[in-house]
């Protein structure tokens, strides 16, 4: 896991990295500089050579790191030019140690121009912008544009020139733009405030942004990080331990997290069925089996070894028919009007001995007041693990029970579940999707997987997991269903391994996501169906050799 620090802490790690450790400040903004170049050249295909670079900095650190970058990028042969948006004689520390170099090799009398070039101005105003602009992009553009104005210590919105010159760079962003220039954002796209998700102002887009030591949360929750493009997170050379000590308790999932996980309940000599796990899913409903179809589908893909439907009897044929041969379905009783009836847990009772996770609620309607005893009972008389999705949900809300470190419950809501369960209808109230999440989850004692743009985990301890994977195309039908069949199935495993379950589920999520960004690249957003998403799954583990 990567931890998620503020710009506090990121300033503190800074701080202890020099006290400590007696890596300077300048040590450490020139790693930053060689980072962010190995990046552009990477991005350019291996060199930088005759390439025309442009860097607009700031006075602060950030600025730095571009001047440095500038420096360090005409040494390898591009042609290169920095803008500071100011004077030097008003920066300060390293920064202003960085500018004077530049300002130093341009203005030497012995300066001589050979392969490349490399030029550096200062701008103090918006007129002088205006005509520096009028003067030079009108005809060719950059190869790559880096952003350096402000870094992590924004707070406000920017104006002024500096609103102008972020309209500047996005315009050379801009998907629907006919501009080939990569824009690249040092830290974070200037304009952002690195301690939220939402965007404060007026801020560019980046195609690659390259953040140092760990993310920030602008970095990685949208609608700010739509702004970041592709994410590097570089390591500058302050000790990893100090990243852990933050106080931060968020964290964003990485590939490496689910390989761990994905080896640890990996398949052996001896693996079979029963070691492989035992998932139950009640799902289903007169008019809604195809939930049914797509919860078991998925559960079956994840690698788990038994997957059980219980479902109304009158719905048993009709997912039989569609649902893979190696799902099991039962019949159990049902209402009137075709959902899965209170009754039915005696029917399963006994049953439920057998196996290792419930999931409730894929299809099930909670319009009938029997169906949402039928969950309350499932829930409040648990022997295993319960995994609670869509109607589950609806027929618990507003929410007032606990989970148990031992019997862990496992509550998968969009954001409009997720207003029931609090007892709201106001979107504002859950505004901070990260720090309503964990105080949910704390008070609850629940594992809390809340879908959105960016799944968020949440876990009693009050842990906070962002998920990077997965993208708009799964906002259709029949993918929550999806993903609570794989969250069940990697339980069931984890359960059968000695595994952690919030590893599992965080695993799980990373997963669908990732088969979902596969399922993209097959069809298309506009094509791709939840069934796609499962059957990608193959791809998947293909990626990790599991």
């Amino acid at each position: 896991m990567q931890k998620i620090v503020t710009a506090d802490e990121m300033r503190e790690i800074d701080r202890l990295t020099t006290e400590r450790y007696g890596i300077s400040q300048l040590l450490l903004m020139e790693n930053a500089a060689h980072a962010a170049s190995r990046v552009i050249v990477e991005k350019l295909g291996g060199s930088v050579e005759g390439k025309s670079i442009l860097i607009l900095c700031g006075k602060g650190n950030n600025g730095g790191d571009g001047a440095a970058l500038g420096r360090i990028l005409w040494q390898q042969g591009a042609d290169a030019e920095v803008c500071l948006f100011g004077l030097v004689e008003d920066t300060k520390d390293d920064a202003r140690t960085n500018f004077e170099i530049l300002k130093k090799i341009t203005e030497d009398e012995g300066f001589e121009l050979s392969q490349s070039d490399l030029a550096f101005e200062e701008i103090t105003g918006l007129e002088e912008w205006l005509d520096y602009d009028s003067l030079n992009f009108h005809s060719d553009d950059p190869d790559v544009l880096v952003d350096a104005l402000f870094g992590t210590g924004l707070t406000r919105p920017l104006d002024g020139v500096f609103e102008q010159v972020a309209a500047f760079i996005d315009a050379f962003a801009d998907p629907d733009g006919d501009s080939e220039t990569l824009v690249v954002s040092i830290d974070i796209p200037s304009g952002l405030c690195s301690d939220t998700a939402d965007c404060i102002g007026m801020n560019p887009r980046a195609n690659v942004t390259v953040t140092f030591t760990a993310p920030k949360l602008a970095n990685v929750l949208p609608p700010a990080a739509n702004c970041n493009g592709e994410l590097v997170v570089a390591n500058i050379g302050s000790p990893c331990n100090l990243v852990e000590e933050a106080a931060s308790k968020t964290f964003l999932i990485d590939s490496e997290d689910v390989a761990g996980w994905l080896a640890q309940t990996g398949f052996t000599d001896d693996s079979y069925k029963n070691r492989r796990g035992h998932a139950l899913m009640i799902a289903g409903a007169a008019n809604y089996s195809g939930a049914a179809v797509l919860c078991g589908n998925a559960a079956m893909r994840s690698g788990v070894g038994l997957v059980t439907i219980a479902t109304p009897k009158s719905s048993q044929s009709s997912i039989v028919a569609r649902v893979a041969p190696e799902v099991m379905v039962r019949g159990v009783a049902e209402t009137d009007g075709g959902a899965v009836s209170a009754d039915a847990f005696d029917e399963i009772a006994e049953f439920l001995q057998n196996v290792d996770v419930v999931a409730i609620g894929s299809g099930l309607s909670s319009s009938d007041e029997s169906t949402r005893k039928l969950v309350k009972r499932v829930v409040e008389e648990r022997v295993t693990p319960v995994v609670i999705d869509a109607d589950g949900l609806n027929s618990l809300a507003p929410f007032s029970l606990s989970g148990s470190d031992e019997l862990p419950l496992i509550l998968t809501p969009h954001s409009g579940e997720f207003r029931k369960l609090v007892g709201t209808k106001s979107e504002e109230d859950l505004k901070d999707r990260v720090g309503c999440a964990r105080s949910f989850a704390q008070e609850h004692h629940v594992i809390l997987v809340l879908k959105g743009e960016r799944v968020i985990i949440a876990e009693p301890g009050g842990r906070v997991f962002i998920n990077p994977t997965g993208n708009s195309g799964t906002g259709k039908a029949g993918n929550g269903d999806t993903l609570t069949g794989i969250i069940a199935g990697f339980v069931a495993q984890a359960l059968q391994s000695r595994a952690s379950v919030i590893d599992a589920v965080t695993s799980a999520v990373y997963i669908a996501g990732l088969a979902a960004d596969i399922a993209e690249k097959k069809f298309g957003k506009r094509v791709m169906t939840a069934s796609d998403t499962a059957e990608s799954l193959a791809d998947c583990f293909r990626l990790f050799n599991a």
